[in-house]
């Protein structure tokens, strides 16, 4: 097909359901030459859900106009974006990334033969790439880094440096595969624009960049794999597909953040060129649509009843999904799935897995109750408290709160401690836990401790929703920083409600709450 198009047809086909195109008149200027070489890349954090089809049918369009299209399974990446991904799941978590991402494309019609799978590690690591990372990094600013990442790497109170070394890296990428263009998501767009500014600084060539739109999941917002309610996992059963769908933000004539809609949108008409509307004879029977825009102004209009959208996108995501979960029916295939993503509420998950990395459930978050507090005879800016966690002894704890809650406001108190940290002296006095607070990031004096369920008892264990048969660690080993590492998801929701990942933090009783800051951290 690519070789009976223009070099005009092969642009619009490069650049049609594109939100935003930097450079385009290199990009004509080369297809007036040769084919296009384009990447798309991925880090290989959570399990890739249905919003992938978005990229895939770009990928499918670059195909049919000739592109020579590269696919990079971004490891190094994965690893650097806040740790979501730990250095021992990383090949299992590539291998997951490329067998699901294949059948994805099989079950579109993409030819493998035409494309070119790459992983990050398999050049990040070179002498000459490293080299250049050191180059970079002596050009780009803090500033600049932050910026670059500021939509797609984590953002946290205090920001690892490895997240300001995302953007360069993601830049050299463009060199290293020698593209002519890299595609992402608009939310990518940042990253792009320094990859424009600083690759001719090294002597390298400035590339074009293609962007989607974000497509909405299914709660209204970004799609994404840590937000179970917001995405489809390619490999949900038919059922699970109609729960989440029944669930799915679509109000009637509501043609914004709807992301069933987008869905037909950015996936269906790409790939099918048509769409069809299943319902009941008695409401007008079915109805095969050839292009979005008609759909969009039925649904707008109420014409199209969001029961009827949501029972015809079921139907034709099923369709794509249903030879990927035949792929991965294999033994191979499942026990890969299950090493590279093992449950972790269950007990005796493998070591090295998110288990042992990233479970909330590893944290022993008690109840306690505060039964003195008295000033710390070195420092003003400190409290030492005794609390009852449901031990003989009381805990020694030192914290910080002097200059925000007054002493009265503390005494007697039921907080939550975390107790299982490595004792660690505070002006020479050891602390035997942490009072666990919210706080407001840049404001130092907005802090509350967080707040049990009323009738608490002392020793009661604090869990997180869907984590809560998990053992606690006897002692977290401070080189691995397990708590650090679980602390950057703990946050306070907008119903000053305590949550992990979006998941709530919990007792026996209810949920775990602070009194006013809202959105605040925890820690």
């Amino acid at each position: 097909m690519a070789d009976q198009l223009s070099p005009d047809e092969k642009f619009d086909l490069v650049t049609r359901n594109l939100q935003e195109v930097l450079g385009e008149e290199k990009l004509k200027q080369v297809l007036q030459e040769r084919e296009l070489k384009v990447y798309w890349g991925t880090a290989t954090t959570g399990k890739p859900h249905v919003a992938y089809f978005v990229p895939m049918s770009k990928i499918a369009d670059f195909l049919k106009a000739g592109c020579e299209v590269t696919i990079l399974f971004a490891d190094l990446h994965a690893y650097l974006d806040n740790m979501k991904a730990p250095w021992e799941l990383l090949e299992l978590r590539v291998k997951y990334y490329e067998q699901v991402i294949k059948a994805m494309l099989e079950s579109i019609g993409v030819p493998l033969d035409k494309l070119k799978f790459v992983k990050g590690t398999d050049y990040q690591l070179s002498r000459e790439y490293t080299l250049d990372v050191y180059r970079l990094s002596s050009m780009v600013t803090e500033h600049d880094a932050k910026k670059a990442g500021a939509e797609v790497v984590k953002q946290v109170e205090h920001p690892l440096l490895s997240g300001l070394l995302y953007p360069g890296l993601q830049a050299l990428d463009e060199e290293y595969l020698k593209v002519d263009a890299q595609f992402g998501g608009v939310d990518q767009r940042k990253i792009f624009t320094l990859a424009e500014k600083y690759l001719p600084s090294l002597g390298y060539a400035k590339r074009a960049h293609l962007m989607n739109p974000m497509v909405p999941g299914l709660t209204g917002t970004k799609m994404s794999s840590s937000e179970e309610e917001s995405k489809i996992d390619l490999l949900d059963s038919k059922e699970d597909v109609k729960k989440k769908l029944k669930k799915a933000f679509c109000e009637p004539g509501n043609i914004q953040n709807n992301g069933v809609l987008s869905f037909v949108k950015y996936v269906l008409f790409p790939l099918r060129g048509e769409f069809c509307i299943k319902r009941d004879p008695k409401w007008g029977g079915d109805k095969i649509y050839t292009g979005f825009e008609e759909v969009e102004k039925d649904f707008a209009e109420e014409t199209i009843h969001p029961g009827d959208l949501k029972a015809s996108v079921e139907t034709a995501l099923n369709q794509l999904l249903e030879p990927i979960r035949k792929k991965f029916e294999s033994p191979e295939l499942r026990k890969l799935t299950n090493s590279a993503y093992p449950n972790p509420s269950k007990k005796g998950a493998a070591k090295g897995g998110e288990d042992d990395e990233l479970a909330p459930s590893r944290l022993d978050i008690r109840v306690g109750k505060i039964i003195s507090v008295e000033k710390h005879p070195d420092a003003d800016s400190l409290y030492l408290e005794k609390i009852d966690v449901g031990e003989p002894e009381p805990r020694t704890v030192v914290s910080g709160l002097v200059a925000y809650v007054s002493q009265e406001d503390l005494q007697d108190r039921l907080v939550l401690l975390l107790c299982n940290l490595k004792p660690q002296k505070m002006r020479g006095i050891e602390s035997q836990a942490m009072l666990l607070c919210a706080s407001i990031e840049g404001d130092p004096r907005r802090v509350e401790p967080l707040d049990p369920p009323e009738g608490s008892s002392p020793g009661e264990q604090v869990f997180v929703e869907g984590y809560e048969t998990g053992k606690p660690d006897d002692k977290l080993n401070p080189k691995k920083k397990v708590w650090e590492k679980l602390q950057v998801d703990l946050k306070i929701s907008d119903e000053c409600v305590a949550q992990w990942k979006d998941q709530h933090l919990m007792t026996k009783l209810g949920q775990i709450t602070c009194k006013t800051l809202k959105g605040g951290n925890i820690s």
